[in-house]
């Protein structure tokens, strides 16, 4: 099929790369100038395992164009652009209207018969399905269009985590598709065919091993656009939850691991997002979870659970500024290094990242604040230095925090890092060290809720 994808950021461009590895004939557009420009320079505008293999033997097959002249004669559109929290804690719909509004202009050039298949895969609110419709009819409206349907809108939305986007687009555990025409469901089928049947060639044979069998699901499109929001924050109700009772585990001095393993081997609940820690950030679950909110209210209804869940993760970042201040008294003249930086393993994307949050604490409270990470190089907090090593960072350090569980820290050589830091205090944010090893090398450590 004939596919242009609007939007180059992490859905936009994983999606493009992964179609066009299933045999689809892709395009992709961008309003971003500097983006369509890096990516015609063959770099890739963000960090993403396995995707620089896919965009290097791809990129001569995937034009990318600012034009929305390419869309005319597509089969499939595929919106993809962002949809950021708007100043009330909604979704800011700027870039769904705007790509909405520029499609339907473009589609006044359409020369096939059959409608374009508009896809929203953006995480939007309930009837933003309605909204596009109307705003690319509008346009075409504009021109005296009476005759035959040239689109129809459906919803897909993404389910792609940071860091597993490549494996979860190929290899999702569902795929849901919004639509309110039966044949706008066959096209969605035709689409994703090599993605449901896995008649792609295989990427990496770590991705194959770990794949399970993907479910479809066929509903309406506000059911589709409610699916996505209330899977985020289940999600974050998971993660807030655990981190509750990682408070009391603390208090009564059990294990919050154990605590973990025990209520996650009950199959009703499963041990996925049951990981105590500093909290979540991204540009997901916190946007996600602030919209969820703002649509509840919308219709006069409460929202006490998932109010609650933001309280706690936005408490639970001050936990490790607590444990800090119990080693070390006063943080005035402390030097502190940050482990990790990312909001997680697998990307470079520092947004809602806990770091900056935690970073911006302790230079208030007078602290000096060094961090390392294995692909961030600066971060957008004045006053926090990035080291190239973790023994860089180490070195002359009254306390190291552990703030994003690379897979290189659990290989530390903690004797080497104990020779060089001030003061020998770890405090490990996401639970992922290996305590005894810590302690033999005769540094005091601190976890959350152990």
């Amino acid at each position: 099929m004939r596919v242009a994808v609007l939007g180059a950021g992490h859905v936009g461009l994983t999606t493009a790369l992964c179609l066009a590895h299933c045999g689809h004939e892709l395009s992709l557009i961008d309003v971003d100038s500097a983006r369509v420009g890096q990516l015609g320079q063959g770099q890739l505008p963000f960090y993403e395992p396995y995707l620089t293999d896919l965009f290097n033997r791809l990129r001569g097959e995937l034009p990318v164009s600012s034009d929305y002249a390419m869309v005319a004669d597509v089969d499939v559109c595929i919106m993809a652009v962002p949809s950021p929290t708007a100043t009330d804690g909604g979704v800011d719909l700027t870039f769904v209207r705007s790509a909405a509004t520029s499609l339907g202009q473009a589609l006044r050039q359409r020369r096939v018969s059959e409608p374009v298949l508009v896809v929203n895969k953006c995480t939007v609110p309930v009837g933003t399905g309605r909204l596009v419709f109307e705003l690319i009819a509008r346009e075409l409206a504009d021109e005296g269009d009476v005759g035959a349907p040239r689109f129809s809108v459906s919803s897909c939305p993404e389910f792609l985590r940071e860091g597993h986007a490549v494996f979860d687009t190929l290899y999702p555990d569902r795929i849901v598709f919004g639509v309110d025409r039966e044949a706008d469901g066959r096209r969605l089928q035709q689409l994703y065919r090599p993605i449901i049947e896995r008649s792609f060639p295989e990427v990496a044979p770590e991705l194959t091993a770990a794949a399970a069998v993907s479910t479809v699901m066929t509903t309406s499109i506000i059911s589709a656009e409610l699916t996505k929001y209330a899977a985020n924050a289940f999600l974050a109700l998971k993660l807030s939850f655990i981190n509750e009772i990682a408070a009391i585990s603390s208090a009564v001095g059990a294990s919050i691991q154990d605590v973990a393993t025990g209520i996650g081997l009950d199959r009703r609940i499963g041990r996925a997002f049951l990981n105590a820690g500093i909290g979540w950030g991204g540009s997901c679950l916190g946007k996600d979870l602030s919209a969820f909110i703002s649509i509840s209210r919308e219709y006069g209804l409460p929202t006490q659970i998932l109010d609650a869940a933001l309280a706690v993760n936005e408490r639970q970042r001050a936990v490790a500024i607590r444990l800090l201040q119990e080693e070390l008294r006063l943080l005035k003249g402390s030097r502190i290094g940050l482990l990790g930086l990312t909001f997680k393993p697998g990307t470079d994307d520092l947004r809602d990242a806990p770091s900056l949050d935690i970073a911006r604490r302790l230079l208030t409270l007078g602290a000096s604040v060094a961090g390392y990470d294995p692909v961030v190089r600066e971060v957008p907090v004045p006053g926090v230095t990035v080291v190239a090593s973790v023994g860089a960072l180490a070195n002359g350090a009254d306390a190291l925090l552990l703030v994003t569980e690379w897979d290189e820290f659990a290989d530390l050589d903690w004797p080497v890092l104990a020779a060089v830091m001030r003061q020998r205090i770890v405090i490990d944010g996401r639970n992922c060290l290996d305590p005894a090893r810590v302690e033999a090398a005769g540094i005091k450590y601190r976890a959350i809720g152990r």
